[in-house]
């Protein structure tokens, strides 16, 4: 009568309900089974009984300079990973005896589960790894894997953005039973510079000028990444106003020749304290600027 009553309603009514009175609706204990294992059991029974023997990836950071974007740079981080073991090879099993196919799958890494609706199900007796050892090693208590010290060159390539990852493959930690090793993610921080701040391939910077340099205008002297690099104020200029350096920003990810620009933003510079000359001289400048309001 259930299955009667599935077929003219539907599966979402029918487990909602939707049968109408007399208690309708599917009872998941009716049958001594719960419906959600039948769908695991179609769906992802089968693939979680894989087992993988693929390494562990792994995540290291390094941090480089405005500088190091601009020329790219090279580093050899230490690492510690886990490898194949020494003693045994990476087969877990101690020197002198082997690995055997196990016994229980017959090397399939699965067996069948009793239960109304039979399914394939991770060999209980090799974890689903399809073999046995009867001695483990006593290096790596039968894992096949160490940890080791190791290092690694790392390079680090022109115009690199701040957080982003470099993958090196295979460079992680070895898989089990003769499965590929992880990879190797090294994430790039770029530390913050004084007098620089990065936006994109572009340079911004702060230059401070004197109130004589913004009313007069004057050649000054601007830092950049490589050094120093000369440019002209003209008269009349106020705090915020901005001038740019073609050619003194950083490159794009890969291209050394094409780079940004750098952007110098002005901020006069007013004197807290001044000397009696300096008194005079603004005194008998600021009679000036009256006469001319008149």
């Amino acid at each position: 009568e259930k299955r009667q009553r599935y077929d003219q309603l539907g599966h979402d009514r029918f487990v909602g309900g939707g049968g109408g009175g007399g208690g309708g609706g599917f009872d998941m204990n009716d049958f001594g089974f719960d419906l959600n294992d039948i769908f695991s059991a179609f769906t992802g029974g089968r693939q979680r009984a894989q087992r993988n023997n693929t390494g562990q990836s792994m995540l290291v950071h390094v941090d480089i300079s405005l500088a190091e974007v601009l020329n790219g740079a090279t580093r050899t981080l230490p690492l510690r990973r886990k490898e194949n073991c020494s003693s045994c090879d990476g087969s877990g099993a101690a020197p002198g005896s082997s690995v055997e196919t196990c016994n229980g799958c017959h090397g399939r890494g699965v067996v069948q589960s009793n239960g109304f609706f039979p399914s394939m199900v991770e060999c209980p007796r090799c974890d689903g790894s399809r073999q046995t050892i009867s001695k483990p090693c006593g290096t790596c208590r039968g894992t096949g894997l160490e940890s080791k010290r190791t290092e690694i060159d790392v390079n680090i390539p022109v115009g690199i953005e701040n957080g982003k990852q470099i993958l090196h493959r295979g460079e992680g930690e070895a898989g089990r039973n003769g499965g590929p090793a992880g990879d190797l993610y090294v994430q790039v921080n770029v530390r913050k510079q004084k007098n620089f701040y990065r936006e994109g391939i572009n340079l911004i910077t702060e230059l401070g000028i004197t109130w004589p340099q913004a009313v007069l205008g004057d050649k000054v002297i601007v830092p950049t990444l490589e050094g120093e690099a000369k440019m002209t104020v003209p008269e009349g200029t106020a705090t915020g106003k901005v001038f740019r350096i073609s050619g003194q920003g950083l490159p794009r990810l890969h291209e050394r020749k094409k780079r940004g620009d750098l952007h110098v933003r002005i901020k006069v510079d007013v004197p807290k304290k001044l000397s009696r000359e300096e008194k005079v001289l603004i005194k008998d400048l600021h009679k000036i600027y009256k006469k001319k309001k008149k």
